[in-house]
């Protein structure tokens, strides 16, 4: 079974192709995380917010990655996180075409 973690705050920037640049090492970082499969970056320059949406293989990697990641997050000075993790309906996701991997 697959978990979605769900993640977003308040960041002042940088945003679009200055974001791209200026993520990429860490993009690549995420890569090597236990249990990771895909991460959909997400952003909104003028609410001023970034974020993503996460697949991993379990419930337990996704909450060792959030702990993980809300530490990196406060050690930038970002503090108001919201997260949420979900357990994935494999059956209706793959229904309509939802990225589900194992």
């Amino acid at each position: 079974m697959a978990y979605l973690l769900q993640v977003d705050f308040k960041m002042d920037g940088p945003f679009g192709n200055e974001m791209s640049e200026g993520f990429k090492d860490l993009a690549l970082s995420i890569n090597e995380e236990e249990g990771f499969l895909w991460k959909i970056w997400t952003e909104d320059a003028q609410a001023k917010e970034a974020g993503g949406i996460y697949l991993f293989k379990t419930k337990e990697t996704a909450q060792s990655y959030l702990s993980m990641h809300s530490a990196r997050l406060a050690s930038f000075g970002i503090t108001d996180i919201r997260d949420k993790i979900f357990e994935i309906n494999e059956a209706l996701s793959t229904i309509n075409n939802g990225p589900i991997q194992k």
